[in-house]
């Protein structure tokens, strides 16, 4: 994905749509920035407060509605979450590229940019074949079914999910669960070295000596 062509598409379409206010563009903007940091997948998860701090937005109404607005003037695809463990997705939609290019509606008077149902299946059978987990809810059953407590499976989502689900920064993960395996055998020989330090601390000797005693 070209960001600058995107950033120009979608620029253009800005300047074209008056429904548009800079609240709009700025929640966008932020939602760009976080799209940046993990690496611009088709699917990503995003933090309410976080965001509403990057866009300068102090109200969660207009979050929301701004929010909204944008998913339903085809900018961006948001996927709400009503669990408090589980946060919303947002897909961006693709601007000012060749394989993916953003078309200008014909039905309507405001010129709405939308990206065909091709391109937005072709990139859904993509997010499958990577065989990565949808939600991290799937990672703690997952964890569960090796008895492994909850809050291991949320440390291992949240570790690869912000890091784009790589293994040393380069290689794409391909089987999550061997992944995940691997982490367990990790964090079971940390707990292991863990024991072992605490029993040599806990070791107690006498402060009581017979210095008549040879040694």
């Amino acid at each position: 994905m070209n960001y600058i062509k995107h950033l120009n598409g979608v620029f253009q379409a800005f300047a074209k749509d008056s429904r548009l206010n800079a609240t709009h563009i700025s929640l966008y903007m932020a939602l760009f920035q976080y799209w940046n940091l993990n690496r611009f997948p088709e699917l990503f998860f995003i933090n309410r407060e976080e965001i509403m701090q990057l866009s300068k937005i102090g109200s969660k109404a207009t979050y929301h509605r701004c929010l909204r607005n944008m998913d339903d003037w085809n900018y961006i695809k948001y996927l709400p979450s009503h669990n408090p463990y589980k946060g919303s997705q947002i897909k961006m939609l693709i601007f000012g590229t060749t394989t993916e290019q953003a078309v200008n509606q014909s039905k309507t008077s405001s010129e709405q940019v939308v990206v065909s149902n091709t391109n937005y299946y072709k990139q859904e059978e993509n997010i499958d074949k990577r065989k990565l987990p949808k939600t991290e809810i799937e990672v703690v059953e997952f964890f569960k079914t090796k008895e492994w407590p909850a809050l291991e499976g949320l440390k291992f989502f949240n570790h690869y999910q912000a890091i784009g689900w790589k293994l040393g920064g380069k290689m794409k993960i391909t089987d999550w669960h061997a992944t995940a395996s691997s982490w367990m055998l990790k964090a079971k020989e940390l707990q292991t070295v863990k024991q072992l330090s605490q029993n040599q601390d806990n070791l107690k000797t006498s402060t009581e000596k017979n210095y008549g005693e040879p040694l």
